[in-house]
């Protein structure tokens, strides 16, 4: 189809809320003549009002200057009714998330607008394909999802429909990073990118406490500590479980209820009893929070392990053996197998390794040694000193054993935080579900391998994609990890994404 050059572009923005001003106030500071609309009578010269105080604060504090506001300012013009906007070539919707409302809206937008105009939606969470349908001309519509807060987030994922014209998608792609944003194309899909492959994020941690298995606290400790900027539960806290369970049931609905994406019914029953988070003063923590409410056991005193063999190759297990060589520990070496162990004798003798997803019991029973124990992953390149890791002890191991094991963990640089003997622990089957959907999206042309991470690092924060983390891993070590979980649970939700296994060359365990 023939468009506009949007460089150019009179840009009309529906909707003058948070999100609305926002993109409102992009596409200004970038140079575009700008029509502020919202159904709400004076919400839109309102929101004007509010951005000119925003963007004086920031002349103030030397971020622009007075002159650059002031003409960005002068290109921003309310509208009392959208007829006023027709000569928009570009019109982008941050309406209220409902498809009939977005549906009229859009009818309305294709009689009022030249017919080269581009119209653009920043829903969250419908379909771009359903949008579409019952416009003359679908092709022109294409999905321009903003993420909030617009001025300072720098991702926008641009979602084409089935009807979207590649030239369309194209062009927001290159007027997405003309605003200054990292664009990635995304197809529609329930949850696009982000809110899909960061389900796993909220969801193994919301597993592990319906088991009793860990703790808040632990849990937020121990993904802060491979570079998480919030805890699952925190920032579940931050969101609000009301819009965090709504955003899972839509997925779930949305996906013919694939139990990989099964909501939780430990948030349900904090909805259930108004127990929202900062919003209510109350989810998973107290607000306002106090020290006690985040404080995690006592570290455990350094072990009297004197001498111990270190187990595996990699980086990992090369990092452990010279952290204890430095604290004093007679370590030696073993390469003959890839997998990551500490192995001591004598008193309170026993062996800690590194999770591959069974349980410690598992591992116990299976070779014959009572005194396991097994620690999670460390997914960072190095660790800072007394970083939480957590670790779990095979029932009927001594309770000596576990000191120890704890010990040796501390002595290695770690705070070790004891939790229940379940499959994975925290961190590793959190990561391994990550990389698993982000491979699952992928596999069905949501994105690419470069689009995905792109897209977890900017529009979430994650400190790492989905592949970044794979390639430090391993996807057999992936794999594995997610058979065992499989295999424990069996059920739908950990089923290793084709891609995964394609690449680890491995068959379906059982």
């Amino acid at each position: 189809m023939s468009i506009v050059n949007l460089q150019n572009a009179n840009v009309l923005v529906v909707g003058a809320g948070i999100m609305g001003a926002g993109i409102a106030q992009v596409a200004a500071l970038a140079g575009h003549h700008v029509f502020l609309h919202d159904a709400r009578e004076g919400a839109a010269q309102e929101a004007k009002d509010q951005l000119s105080v925003a963007l004086h604060v920031l002349v103030s504090k030397g971020k622009l200057s007075h002159e650059v506001v002031e003409a960005a300012l002068t290109r921003i013009t309310p509208l009392s009714a959208l007829r006023y906007g027709k000569t928009a070539t570009l019109v982008v919707e941050a309406i209220v998330e409902n498809l009939d409302v977005k549906r009229k809206l859009f009818a309305e937008l294709e009689a009022l607008l030249p017919e080269d105009a581009v119209l653009a939606t920043n829903t969250s969470s419908i379909s771009v394909t359903a949008l579409a349908n019952g416009l003359k001309r679908p092709e022109r519509l294409v999905g321009m999802h903003f993420f909030n807060p617009v001025p300072l987030m720098k991702l926008v994922e641009v979602v084409s429909g089935l009807h979207t014209a590649p030239e369309v998608a194209e062009a927001i792609f290159s007027l997405a990073q003309a605003w200054g944003k990292t664009a990635v194309h995304a197809k529609s899909t329930p949850g696009f990118i982000v809110n899909r492959i960061a389900r796993p994020y909220y969801a193994e941690t919301l597993a592990l406490l319906a088991e009793q298995a860990v703790s808040p606290p632990v849990a937020d400790a121990c993904l802060r500590s491979v570079g998480f900027r919030m805890g699952p539960c925190e920032l579940m806290d931050l969101i609000g479980h009301d819009t965090n369970f709504a955003v899972t049931r839509s997925v779930y609905e949305a996906n013919f209820y694939d139990k990989r994406y099964v909501p939780s019914g430990v948030q349900r029953d904090l909805v259930d009893g108004g127990l929202l988070g900062r919003k209510s003063g109350r989810g998973f923590y107290r607000y306002p929070q106090s020290e006690a409410d985040k404080a995690l056991p006592a570290a455990a005193p350094q072990s009297a392990v004197a001498a111990l063999t270190v187990s595996g190759q990699g980086d990992l297990a090369q990092r452990l053996a010279d952290a204890l060589t430095a604290q004093g520990v007679s370590v030696a070496r073993d390469t003959g197998t890839a997998a990551v162990g500490l192995h001591w004798s004598g008193d309170a003798a026993g062996r800690l390794l590194l999770t591959d997803g069974r349980t410690a019991l598992q591992q116990a029973l299976q070779d014959g040694q009572p005194q396991t124990a097994v620690f999670d992953w460390s997914v960072t390149a190095t660790v800072a000193p007394d970083t939480p890791l957590a670790f779990a002890v095979a029932e009927g191991a001594s309770e000596a054993f576990a000191q120890a094991a704890a010990g040796v963990l501390a002595r290695a640089g770690f705070h070790p935080l004891r939790m229940a003997d379940a499959p994975g622990l925290v961190v590793a089957r959190s990561i391994a579900m990550l990389i698993n959907e982000g491979a699952d999206a992928v596999q069905q042309g949501v994105c690419n391998p470069e689009g995905a991470d792109a897209a977890m690092k900017l529009g979430v924060n994650y400190p790492a994609g989905p592949f970044e983390w794979l390639q430090r891993v391993g996807v057999s070590a992936v794999v594995t990890l997610l058979d065992a979980l499989d295999a424990h649970y069996r059920g739908e939700r950990y089923r290793v994404s084709p891609w995964l296994r394609v690449r680890a060359g491995t068959r379906v365990v059982g």
